[in-house]
C-alpha cells in the first residue's frame, strides 16, 4: 500500500532548498509499506545486500553481505528472510552487535549488472545463528543512475570463521586513501530518530570522492530522484556510515562519522555535475575486513550518467 506521507521534515527541507519539492512529491508515490509483487523474484536472485544499522553510541554503519543467490528470499510482500549458512560473514562487523539492541535497519538490494536496485527499510530479528528476518516498513525502487555495471560471481562462500581477521582504526592510512581515491562506488547509511535507517548507493567516475585529509572526505551530490532520503536524514541527524568495496583486493572499508552538507559551492570543474552540492564526512572510526577469494567481480562499463569533469587551467 502506498505511504500517504512518505517524507519527514529533513527530506522536505532539502527538497525545498534544492527547488525540487514537486519532483519529490511525484517520485514519492513509489514508496509503499510492502514489497511490490514483481520484486519478490528479484530479491531471490541477488548475491549481495547492503545494510544500514546504528550502534549503542548512535553511530551509523553501512555493511555489505554476500551470499549465493537465494540466500535472501521474500516469502511474501511483508518480510525478507536471510539464510546465513551460504553467506560470507565478517563476525567483527558492527552490524551483528548493532541489531541485538537496535533492530531498525535499512537494506539495499542491488543488481550491478542490470543497474536495478530496491530499498527496503524495516525491523530485523535474528531468530537463530543462521537466520535473519526483516519485517518491511517501507519499500521502493530506485533509478539506475551512476551505477557502474559489474557481474558478481559467487562460488562456494566461506563461513565467518574462515574469513581473515579485521582491523580497526580512526585516521585513514595510505592504502585506504588510495582505495577511496580509485573508487567509483560506495554505499551510505543514514538514520532518522523516528523514521528509521536507510541504505543507499553512490557512484561516479573513479576519484569522485575526494580525500581532503586523513579524517575528512568530500563527496559531490549529483542530480537524483529528488527525494533526498540520505541528505534529508543527514539534515536531522548528521551521523553517517559508508562502506567501500575494493573489488581488486577483495576487502571492504567501513567508515562511520558525521556529515556536513555544503550548498552553493564554487564548482568550476563541475565535480558535482552542476548541482554545486557537496557533503563532507568527518571520520570517527573505520573497520576494514577481507572478503574470501570465492568472490569475484567482472567490470562491464561505467554509468553513462556519470558527470564529465572539466579540466581547469591554473
Amino acid at each position: 500500500m502506498r505511504i500517504e506521507n512518505p517524507f519527514h521534515e529533513g527530506e522536505l527541507q532539502v527538497q525545498e532548498r534544492a527547488g525540487e519539492l514537486e519532483e519529490g512529491r511525484r517520485n514519492g508515490r513509489v514508496l509503499a509499506d510492502s514489497i511490490m509483487p514483481g520484486a519478490l523474484k528479484f530479491i531471490a536472485q541477488q548475491p549481495m545486500v547492503v545494510f544500514g544499522s546504528v550502534d549503542d553510541e548512535r553511530n551509523v554503519w553501512a555493511s555489505v553481505l554476500f551470499g549465493s543467490p537465494g540466500f535472501a528470499t521474500a516469502p511474501d510482500e511483508r518480510q525478507v528472510e536471510f539464510d546465513l549458512s551460504p553467506a560470507s560473514l565478517d563476525k567483527h562487523d558492527p552490524f551483528w552487535t548493532n541489531i541485538q539492541h537496535h533492530p531498525r535497519i535499512g537494506a539495499l538490494f542491488l543488481e550491478l549488472a542490470t543497474r536495478r536496485r530496491l530499498r527496503i527499510n524495516g525491523t530485523v530479528a535474528r531468530p537463530s545463528f543462521d537466520r535473519l528476518t526483516l519485517e518491511v516498513a517501507e519499500c521502493y525502487p530506485n533509478c539506475p543512475k551512476y551505477i557502474q555495471r559489474r557481474v558478481v560471481h559467487v562460488d562456494t562462500v566461506e563461513r565467518s570463521d574462515a574469513v581473515a581477521a579485521a582491523i580497526d582504526g580512526e585516521a585513514l592510512n595510505r592504502e585506504q586513501t588510495a582505495l577511496i581515491e580509485a573508487s567509483d562506488t560506495f554505499f551510505v547509511a543514514s538514520a532518522h530518530p523516528q523514521r528509521g535507517v536507510d541504505a543507499s548507493h553512490r557512484g561516479g567516475p573513479p576519484g569522485f570522492v575526494e580525500v581532503v585529509d586523513q579524517r575528512t572526505l568530500r563527496i559531490p551530490d549529483y542530480v537524483g530522484n529528488s527525494m533526498f532520503n540520505t541528505l534529508g536524514n543527514l539534515t536531522v541527524n548528521p551521523r553517517a556510515g559508508l562502506v567501500f568495496i575494493d573489488f581488486q583486493h577483495r576487502r571492504t572499508l567501513q567508515l562511520t562519522g558525521r556529515a556536513q552538507l555544503l550548498w552553493d559551492q564554487d564548482d568550476v570543474d563541475r565535480r558535482s555535475g552542476g548541482t554545486r552540492r557537496f557533503w563532507e564526512l568527518h571520520i570517527d572510526r573505520w573497520h576494514q575486513s577481507e572478503l574470501p577469494a570465492t568472490l569475484r567481480w567482472e567490470f562491464l562499463d561505467y554509468s553513462p550518467h556519470n558527470p564529465v569533469q572539466r579540466s581547469v587551467s591554473p
